[in-house]
This record gives structure tokens, sequence and C-alpha cells, in this order.
């Protein structure tokens, strides 16, 4: 009965599988979704009127306090600028480096290419540990500056295989044409190689550009004694233990009454929702535009990696 065709061709076993399958992925579309949502519809809520429960997709007393506590009462502002900066920063730069080096060991022709790569992979496996790396950045002068959210994580060994497996799937024929042409090895990388690897490329940025958005402990450890360098993402740890600390003790209203003297109040639950989509919202704001070269490039790194 199962292998029963319709009149469209489709057997009845194939229209079960596909009607599962839509619940099982409606399901998994919901189970995403709903903290965000629900974490939106408490940053947009009277925290007064979140304490009562019952929030879940939508809010019932709409208003803005809360995010006029969060941009109003900490350095959230020039803490967003430094993370953007870090972000855009660190991204051009990681990606490049590391394509400049995928580049470099997928060429046959360099005889050191598998030494290279197994010690680039040796290190996905085995970290100095947070001691030494701690007293490596000291010495290299990198505390208490920008530079130390970039240059540390400025070669991503994943990434690299990514952008690497993508390389060597690329015709040889074009960089020999280059060659033959009197391009040079950079030359050929810059101009030939990187315009053919924008999947990779994109795929990788997204990698990068999400890491160094959410990264907040290489500021706590190497930068948390100057405030002009802390980043967004560090700025809603402090918030969120400091809203736990109101909770434990119990008194949360009144740690985070308004100083405009009113009756306006934040909760530590409503802060925690509106620093959760302030946080949120830039890196999924760029994610549509690098969907469909993140999918390629998965694809490609996956096959051939």
């Amino acid at each position: 009965m199962l292998g029963t065709k319709s009149a469209r061709g489709y057997s009845i076993g194939e229209r079960v599988f596909d009607v599962g399958n839509y619940i099982f992925m409606f399901i998994l579309i919901i189970i995403t979704l709903y903290p965000f949502v629900n974490m939106f519809a408490l940053s947009f809520n009277d925290a007064n009127d979140s304490v009562r429960g019952g929030i879940y997709l939508w809010p019932r007393d709409w208003t803005m306090r809360n995010y006029e506590y969060v941009f109003k009462e900490s350095d959230v502002f020039w803490a967003t600028f430094i993370s953007a900066a870090r972000t855009i920063i660190g991204t051009i730069v990681s990606v490049f480096c590391t394509a400049m080096v995928a580049y470099t060991i997928s060429r046959s022709e360099y005889a050191l290419r598998k030494f290279v790569s197994v010690v680039f992979i040796f290190t996905m496996y085995f970290s100095g540990g947070l001691i030494p790396t701690y007293l490596l950045t000291k010495e290299l002068g990198l505390l208490n500056s920008f530079w130390v959210y970039i240059i540390p994580g400025i070669i991503g060994v994943f990434n690299m295989i990514v952008i690497r497996s993508f390389i060597e799937g690329l015709p040889e024929g074009i960089m020999e044409s280059a060659k033959m042409d009197g391009a040079g090895d950079f030359i050929t990388f810059t101009r030939i190689v990187l315009p053919l690897t924008i999947p990779a490329l994109a795929t990788v940025s997204l990698f990068v550009a999400v890491y160094q958005w959410n990264s907040w402990f290489d500021v706590f450890l190497y930068n948390s004694s100057r405030l002009e360098l802390s980043t967004l993402q560090y700025e809603l740890v402090k918030i969120l233990s400091t809203s736990n600390t109101a909770l434990s003790s119990g008194s949360a209203a009144d740690a985070y009454a308004n100083a405009q003297g009113n009756n306006t109040v934040v909760t530590p639950t409503s802060v925690r929702a509106t620093m959760t989509i302030v946080a949120s919202v830039p890196i999924i704001m760029v994610y549509p535009f690098l969907q469909k070269y993140f999918v390629k490039g998965m694809v490609v790194g996956g096959v051939k990696g």
C-alpha cells in the first residue's frame, strides 16, 4: 500500500515522509526561535508587569524604559563601537592572512606544505594553556591594548582548512596562465584566487565575525582595567552579573530603580532580555547577506576537507 503511486507520481510513503519532515522542521523552528522572541517580548514589556509572568510571544504592556535604562546607565554606545571595530578589523585581517596561508599550503610546489599543515592542525588539539598564553601576550606587549583582540587570533586553523579545500578545487590552469603572463604569487593570490574563493571567504568571514562580536573573555583577561576598551559583550556580562547578585540578595527592584525618581523600575530579567536583543540584532542582520555563500562554502569545505 505504501508503494502505491498517486496521480502526481508520489507514493503514499513519500507523502507521509514529506508531511513528517515538514512537521519536524516546523517544531524545530519554533524551538529555535522561541527563546529569542521571548527575549524580544520581555525587553519591550514593562518590568513591573513582567514580574507577573505570562509574557511569551508578545509584550503585554509596551514600553521603551528598559532600553532607555540600558543605553543611559552603561557604556553601551562606546562598547558597541569597540565591538564593531574589533569585528570589522579582526575579520578583514584574519580572513586575509588565513587565506594567504591556505593558498601557500595548497601549492604542490611548496616543499614544506605537509609539515606546515601538520603543525597548524596540531594546535587544534593541543594548546599552551591559559597561563602560558597570558604570559606570552604580556611579553608581546599586547596587554591593555586594542590589538590583543586582533593579533592572537589572526590565523584560524579550521578556517584555513576550509579555504585551502576550496582553493584546491579551482582549475590549476587559471593560476598557471597567470604565472605564464608574468604574475607572481602575490598577484596571483590577490587578483585570481581571492575573487574565485568568495564563497569560502564569506563562510570564514561569518565565523570570524561571530567570534569577534561575541567574545568577552579576552576583554576580562587582558583589558579589564581599561574601560575605554570594553566591548558590548563584556558590558552584557557585567550587567548580567549585577543582575544575578541583585536577585540573590532579594533586592532586585531596589537595585535597579531608575535614578530619575518616579515609579519607573527595571528588573534584572528585563535588563538581561534587553541586553540580549541589543547584542544579537547586529549579527542577525548580517547573516542573510552571507547565507548563500555560507551554504556553498560549507559544502565545499565539508566534501574536500
